[in-house]
């Protein structure tokens, strides 16, 4: 008999463990490397990783990785190591520690790369213990945010010490030339934590960085990040790279996804989805002061007050170009900025602050940079002069117009 209740007590006990632990019965399979992720394999972002000195940074993450022992230490080492290479970056961009390789310090692509090598390792693993797709979802997601910055924006409490907040963006439209670099991303790495002095006083920017993906923007990325700092910021940009040769300041952001691939190869043509779609406006506005930043000089790009749309008139069934804005009860087909995800990052930004109840007292809008181009008859080099001069110039000039920004009157 008491061998019999021992059977039965080590039985139940068994499948109350099933039931309540991730067990290799319950865990999910390893995932197949996304599209983004596949890219890695590739001789390009391999040269990039090896001349910047970031070639070592997955394999090392990896080696953590297999090391913990529960899914609550694999996230502290995804939490670790995901901040350790955000900071990493922005060492490098901003001229502290080694170099670590032959690329120029202003370079994002590094981070960029090795970025979706710890992802891809995180995909792939499959640890004794057991992962659940939800918990690999999760261990993703926050190596997602720490390793963009998302989690450490720190405000400095110094006394007058105005408060910027920056956005950028990954490289993309990597399937026309894998050796894109993004200035906008490279601007956020430079930049973050700095102090611009201005007529009004001392202002410290903190910076982030967001994927080139439909998906992420659908799921919150942008108000996530945002929402728990608005309240306590005196400008909000958003950047991306537009056109060739020029600045724009977007006055405009509509609520249209025009369908052009992501990183990932997928296309989206709808009205960009939010919360309560109900009370959704088609068009949002920027409080940058533009008018300022254009007449201020701030580099040897041209900056432009961008007012154009594309609209579909009320009552009308076909798109429109307006030179000067939307006409009313009109539908979105492209804000200034396109309807691409630096529009759709604007429009979230936007209507968030006017949401938040703050478009008569935040600054927020979106910058568009020059392309980065590299010199001519570069069609095969990852680098060279006149790609890291127009970097470098691009920053410089972002750095101004957040200067000129901050020293504009706060008028609506």
């Amino acid at each position: 008999m008491n061998l019999i209740r021992v059977g039965i007590l080590a039985l139940g006990l068994a499948l109350a463990t099933s039931l309540t632990s991730p067990t290799a019965a319950t865990a999910a399979s390893a995932e197949q490397p996304t599209v983004e992720e596949r890219r890695l394999d590739l001789s390009v972002p391999q040269e990039i990783l090896r001349r910047s000195g970031f070639d070592a940074v997955a394999p090392e993450f990896a080696e953590a990785l297999r090391g913990a022992r529960s899914y609550a230490q694999a996230r502290a080492v995804v939490v670790r190591e995901g901040g350790a290479l955000w900071r990493r970056a922005v060492e490098r961009a901003q001229g502290r520690g080694p170099d670590g390789g032959e690329l120029s310090r202003d370079d994002d692509r590094p981070l960029y790369w090795a970025r979706l090598g710890m992802t891809r390792e995180v995909r792939s693993w499959e640890p004794e213990f057991g992962l659940s797709g939800d918990q690999r979802a999760a261990l993703i997601g926050q190596l997602e945010r720490t390793s963009r910055g998302q989690t450490a924006i720190r405000w400095s409490h110094g006394k007058g010490l105005k408060r910027i907040l920056l956005t950028g963006f990954d490289p993309f439209t990597l399937d026309r030339d894998i050796r894109i670099s993004n200035p906008s991303g490279a601007t956020a790495l430079a930049l973050d934590g700095t102090v611009i002095e201005t007529a009004e006083g001392p202002a410290r920017i903190e910076t982030v960085v967001f994927p080139v993906r439909w998906a992420d923007f659908a799921e919150g990325t942008v108000e996530r990040t945002l929402r728990p700092y608005l309240k306590g910021v005196d400008l909000l940009t958003t950047v991306s790279q537009g056109r060739v040769g020029r600045f724009d300041i977007e006055r405009t952001n509509g609520a249209w996804r025009g369908g052009f691939p992501d990183n990932d190869n997928i296309g989206r043509t709808e009205t960009v989805p939010v919360t309560d779609p109900a009370s959704q406006p088609q068009w949002t506005t920027t409080t940058l002061p533009y008018e300022d930043i254009v007449a201020a000089t701030t580099g040897r790009f041209p900056v432009y007050d961008n007012t154009s749309v594309t609209e579909i008139p009320a009552g009308g069934t076909e798109p429109v170009v307006r030179p000067d804005g939307p006409t009313a009860g009109s539908t979105a087909r492209a804000g200034g900025g396109g309807n691409y995800l630096s529009n759709e990052v604007a429009y979230r930004a936007t209507l968030l602050r006017d949401r938040l109840g703050l478009h008569d007292s935040l600054p927020a809008g979106h910058v568009h940079t020059p392309v980065l181009q590299f010199g001519p008859g570069n069609t095969s080099e990852v680098t060279d002069p006149e790609f890291v001069r127009n970097r470098l110039d691009i920053i410089a000039q972002v750095r101004s117009i957040l200067t000129a920004a901050m020293e504009a009157p706060l008028t609506r």
